[in-house]
């Protein structure tokens, strides 16, 4: 018996924003991510539920009117292009792009809802 839906991985990132749809629209400019499903509000106020997949990994965010900031990790084949495109869907440089002694090339980004994401490639 299948213990997970199929596509999904066994973990998944859960992010609490405070506009999902706005977060969404980053993930899918920056990342190329698509929209699984959207679960709204009961009383029609928001998003109670929502998920997006980037490659082979879903995110899944709720919406809260505070939080502290989350931080993903996600491997890319270019990180450079992928860096830029994040820019330019309105994040904002948390460390730039750079061999970071551990193997990989990474650079991070605050998204407009404050999420920090760690946009890297394995060098060797």
């Amino acid at each position: 018996m299948a213990y997970k839906p199929e596509g999904y991985t066994s973990v998944a990132p859960y992010l609490l924003v405070q506009d999902a749809q706005r977060t969404m629209r980053f993930l899918e400019n920056a990342f190329s991510a698509e929209r699984l499903r959207v679960i709204a509000r009961k009383d029609g106020q928001g998003i109670m539920h929502c998920e997006t997949q980037i490659d082979d990994t879903v995110i899944m965010m709720g919406e809260v009117s505070e939080g502290s900031p989350s931080h993903v990790h996600i491997y890319v084949a270019d990180p450079d292009i992928c860096f830029e495109k994040a820019l330019c869907a309105g994040a904002t440089v948390v460390q730039p792009l750079l061999d970071t002694g551990d193997g990989d090339l990474r650079g991070g980004v605050k998204d407009p809802d404050g999420t920090i994401w760690w946009i890297a490639k394995m060098l060797s």
